[in-house]
């Protein structure tokens, strides 16, 4: 039986979330935006989903949730949608974000914004004075993840939030929580940004979902141009199984954080104890950074990362050679590559990461298969 370790990737459905799933598109498969009976019986499940999120969230202001088809949505969304609502024309990225972030802000070159890449220190962390040094008068955005999906290191959001509204009146915090939400509170309160970014499947719920909460007063526009869902600000048909699904997947995900960070930081550490003892050389990054506990990022100098999966893979443990949407990808991870990583070194790193539902010894059996194979390597 395959060792799942590719959780950061895409983790299980929830069995709640599947139930919720199954029982939306049994008793709301129509579309929300009617104004008949079962379109309203939908609609009220929308809704009634709405106010739930914005509960986690910690916002009073249902209608302050935008729901999208994604994660990256979310991200283009938040990026691209309060550049263009605001009169700043510079736009602040973290050298680690996620691509969805480091490509929206991209695209806004070509109608006269300016990307400023914000550098990290070699443990993957953006120092709050590299993030806001008083240089961008015309700042519009500046986006900062809570927590790295590749090597797993937590931002400080709120520090670099409340310093660069010192600096910069007006300008618009956003935060990809993606990674964050198993094991961290994530409201707008407790992260310190003004947008918040979402995906459904990383905290067990359906693909295809997410969501981006906004502070209130904060204008974003569409990126998605059409029908008036959303007021006014995502247009396209309600996926609302998909919605409900992803809520109750939140709900049981913010009831576990404690259970959900006991368990993969055991499993975790059993894990990556076993590897560095057996295995010359292994190295964990960002070892002593501040990290999540479901995410191990290790270095096996000599061994090139393709072959070590591939023999994982047919030894019978899934794992990853970098987030996945980059694992496809020709060139070295950007986000090594900013923490001073060679391209060498870059080629021989491989990501493990646990789930809600890991069992208990699974970290001691995965290491024990990865030595197995590094000694036939």
């Amino acid at each position: 039986m395959t060792i799942y370790l590719d959780h950061a990737a895409t983790t299980t459905i929830r069995p709640v979330a599947l139930e919720a799933l199954d029982d939306a598109y049994a008793r709301f498969d129509r579309n929300a935006s009617g104004l008949h009976a079962e379109a309203r019986e939908a609609k009220n499940a929308l809704e009634d989903a709405r106010e739930r999120a914005a509960s986690l969230l910690g916002t009073e202001r249902p209608h302050d949730i935008i729901f999208t088809g994604s994660g990256t949505e979310s991200d283009n969304l938040a990026v691209i949608g309060a550049s263009l609502a605001s009169e700043g024309k510079v736009i602040a990225v973290s050298a680690i974000e996620h691509k969805a972030v480091l490509k929206a802000a991209e695209s806004l070159t070509r109608f006269g914004y300016t990307v400023d890449t914000i550098p990290v220190s070699s443990s993957g962390v953006v120092p709050v004075g590299h993030a806001v040094s008083g240089e961008e008068p015309q700042l519009a955005v500046i986006s900062v993840m809570e927590a790295n999906n590749e090597i797993g290191t937590i931002q400080p959001v709120r520090e670099i939030a409340e310093a660069a509204r010192l600096s910069y009146p007006g300008v618009v915090v956003h935060t990809d929580a993606v990674q964050a939400f198993n094991s961290h509170e994530v409201t707008l309160e407790a992260t310190g940004a003004d947008l918040v970014s979402l995906a459904s499947h990383k905290f067990g719920g359906p693909k295809g979902v997410g969501l981006l909460a906004v502070a209130p007063g904060v204008p974003v526009e569409p990126v998605i141009h059409g029908g008036s869902q959303e007021a006014g600000r995502r247009a396209g048909t309600y996926n609302v199984a998909g919605i409900v699904a992803m809520v109750a997947a939140m709900e049981a995900a913010a009831s576990d954080r404690a259970g959900f960070c006991e368990r993969t930081r055991a499993e975790r550490d059993a894990l990556e104890s076993a590897i560095v003892a057996g295995f010359p050389g292994a190295t964990v990054t960002a070892r002593r950074a501040d990290r999540l506990p479901h995410i191990s990022h290790i270095r096996f100098p000599g061994v090139l990362a393709e072959n070590l999966l591939i023999r994982l893979d047919m030894a019978g443990i899934a794992a990853a050679a970098g987030s996945a949407c980059q694992s496809g990808a020709v060139d070295p991870s950007h986000v090594l590559s900013a923490i001073g990583f060679t391209d060498e070194a870059t080629g021989e790193c491989i990501r493990f990461s646990f789930g809600w539902d890991t069992n208990q010894g699974v970290g001691w059996r995965a290491a024990r298969t990865v030595l197995d194979v590094l000694s036939e390597l």
